[in-house]
């Protein structure tokens, strides 16, 4: 049966889904919305790794799953290799003919957890060895799953179980760890930031990832209503502020080439980002100034 778009001005999109609905995920969760994206592009082709994670719960509690593509649950760990070994497995089948050549999109679906802290070495490893991958780290910014535990991707200031407001100590004291900066030193062919508040920016890139030749990485931005103590209906309205804001740019590194993807006519203050987030309501006027000092900083680097 032919494909079925949808047209959006001068883009379109496949009516087909190949996640289903009924899943398990939160209201607003931008996990779901990342993962039903980026299939619309990736199409029926394509294999599935996930780690431990929410979609552990959320889109294969036994005896029900909600992907219509293969998929398998991996370690928290090595998803990764996982995926590395599925790419080896389909090229040798190919070499010994006993496959039809043919494209297969083998992609991982991690949360920030498994890529910057658990999985980091394991990543820097399949990066290396130049699997054809592709690697999409949906960023909600902790360990959604387990109960809201800070990760190194957990914001300066924010409230987690974790990095609980006290007396003393206000929150995460860390800086969040600049994952799409380390995995470009790896010189792989496609490295982006997304943000599923802008779909079309988000699967135009899924679409490069997909054709690069060797592993892509995209980092997306993944708003969790939960976890940040946001209303779920504002969930796309964050996603932009954080774009918008400068908090978390758009951006992607094709070939060695660096291109900034949008930039806002002038930044909206960072406080307008932090207000709809209850992780952050208990910050001062200087811990705002704090952190709208240093988006001023990397900004300005960027540009």
């Amino acid at each position: 049966m032919e494909t079925e778009f949808v047209k959006f001005g001068k883009n379109q999109v496949t009516k087909e889904e190949l996640l289903s609905s009924g899943h398990r995920a939160c209201q607003g969760c931008g996990l779901a919305i990342n993962v039903r994206l980026a299939l619309k592009v990736l199409g029926k082709e394509t294999i599935c790794c996930t780690p431990a994670s929410c979609w552990s719960g959320v889109g294969s509690a036994y005896p029900d799953a909600a992907w219509e593509v293969p998929w398998m649950q991996t370690l928290f760990e090595n998803v990764s290799p996982v995926a590395g070994g599925v790419d080896a497995a389909h090229r040798i089948l190919e070499e010994k003919g006993k496959r039809t050549p043919r494209k297969i999109n083998i992609v991982c679906f991690a949360g920030d957890g498994a890529t910057a802290d658990i999985g980091l070495g394991s990543l820097s490893g399949t990066l290396e060895r130049g699997h054809d991958i592709v690697y999409i780290c949906m960023d909600n910014e902790a360990y959604m799953n387990t109960g809201i535990q800070r990760s190194s991707a957990t914001p300066h200031g924010a409230s987690t179980s974790t990095t609980p407001v006290g007396s003393v100590i206000q929150g995460q004291q860390t800086y969040k760890k600049d994952v799409p900066a380390i995995v470009a030193d790896h010189n792989i062919p496609y490295v982006a930031t997304a943000c599923a508040s802008y779909p079309f920016d988000y699967m135009a890139k899924v679409k490069k990832a997909a054709e690069a030749k060797g592993p892509a990485y995209i980092h997306v931005y993944s708003v969790c209503p939960t976890g940040w103590r946001s209303a779920p209906n504002l969930s796309v309205e964050i996603g932009k502020l954080a774009v918008e804001t400068g908090v978390f740019p758009l951006w992607e590194l094709e070939g060695g080439v660096y291109k900034l993807n949008v930039r806002p006519a002038k930044l909206k203050p960072v406080s307008e980002l932090f207000k709809p987030q209850g992780r952050f309501r208990h910050l001062t006027p200087s811990d705002i100034e704090e952190a709208q000092a240093l988006v001023d900083k990397n900004w300005a680097a960027l540009q």
